[in-house]
């Protein structure tokens, strides 16, 4: 099980430094989604920037902002997301955080994060990805085949998903099987197939081994079987575009790699430009003679139809690689599926 990061110890109260005069002023406040994984990728970011600029950890000067967003309000409710609004759901209030100067920069899953920005705040930086895999969770005790880890799922076997990235590859694969909306955190979900509501799932394996949790998966589905969602594993943290100095400053954590196929990705989703019910994956990665490949796919919820290519080129050219690719798929993609 993976440590947890340290919880950072800035919160409001005595005993802080005062900043100096015309200095930024004090504490750094940091927005973030209230969850457990939330959390974990925040404090993963407070960690990495301290260790690169030290005084900052010295002077404990870091304050976390936890925002309900419209993603979290209706987790209760068993709404997809796609019927909510999809991408962004879980960054508008954060957004808006950070542009009315509550807080001073914000932690996302970048999967979460919608391409097009709203004006004023940019993406300044990818941390390291962590395993972008698929991991299928099924009922405990249930023997699983290596080599078709599927076959495990009995006929007609309810599925919870939120995904219909998920569910039309499922479908596409197996269309026997039958999906509900599942929605929660990590451990909320693993408990619904454990409880028996639902016979299966599929959770990001990123978070899962983040929260320590990456036991419970009974299989992990490579991207070969079940492509992930665009920047899947990826943490990102954005900033308003007027503050030169902690753009700066972030550069120092940036990984060149997340940031190669995470700009891949996002061009992808930028140039099929599907609503948020159109299922849609891609996934990045740099062999080993530093080209980047990048795979993509296109699908209908219901798995009848299912569109997947690949192009390489220099990491250098992430984002022209990504809208080339997207352009092959859209043009070759019923029109219906993009509307």
């Amino acid at each position: 099980m993976p440590s947890a990061p340290p919880s950072p110890s800035g919160h409001p109260g005595a005993g802080r430094p005062k900043a100096p005069p015309h200095a930024r002023p004090l504490p750094l406040r940091v927005g973030t989604r209230g969850s457990p994984l939330a959390l974990w990728q925040t404090r993963f970011f407070l960690q990495r920037l301290s260790t690169f600029c030290p005084v900052l950890r010295a002077m404990d000067v870091f304050e976390e902002h936890a925002i309900r967003t419209t993603g979290d309000a209706t987790q209760a409710a068993g709404t997809r997301l796609a019927d909510l609004g999809g991408k962004g759901l879980f960054a508008k209030e954060i957004h808006e955080a950070l542009l009315d100067r509550r807080i001073d920069f914000a932690v996302h899953s970048l999967k979460d994060l919608e391409t097009d920005l709203p004006a004023g705040i940019v993406l300044a930086c990818t941390l390291v990805r962590e395993d972008a895999r698929e991991a299928l969770i099924l009922p405990a005790g249930t023997v699983v085949d290596a080599q078709d880890p599927l076959a495990a799922l009995p006929k007609g076997v309810l599925v919870g998903s939120s995904s219909l990235r998920r569910q039309a590859q499922l479908l596409h694969m197996r269309p026997d099987l039958r999906f509900g909306t599942i929605r929660g955190n990590v451990a909320t979900r693993i408990e619904r197939v454990r409880s028996g509501d639902f016979g299966a799932t599929l959770l990001a394996l990123a978070g899962m081994k983040r929260l320590g949790l990456d036991g419970e998966a009974a299989a992990v589905l490579g991207p070969e079987l079940v492509l992930p969602s665009a920047c899947q594993g990826i943490v990102g943290v954005t900033v308003r575009a007027d503050d030169v100095e902690l753009r700066s400053m972030l550069t120092g954590i940036e990984d060149a790699d997340a940031r190669a196929v995470s700009r891949a990705e996002r061009a992808l989703l930028a140039a099929l430009d599907g609503s948020c019910r159109t299922p849609i994956g891609g996934y990045a990665r740099l062999l080993e003679d530093g080209q980047l490949h990048l795979t993509g796919l296109v699908a209908r919820a219901d798995g009848s139809f299912l569109l997947r290519r690949a192009i390489s080129g220099a990491r250098g050219d992430a984002e022209r690689l990504g809208r080339e690719l997207g352009a092959s798929l859209r043009a070759d993609t019923p029109r219906d599926i993009l509307a």
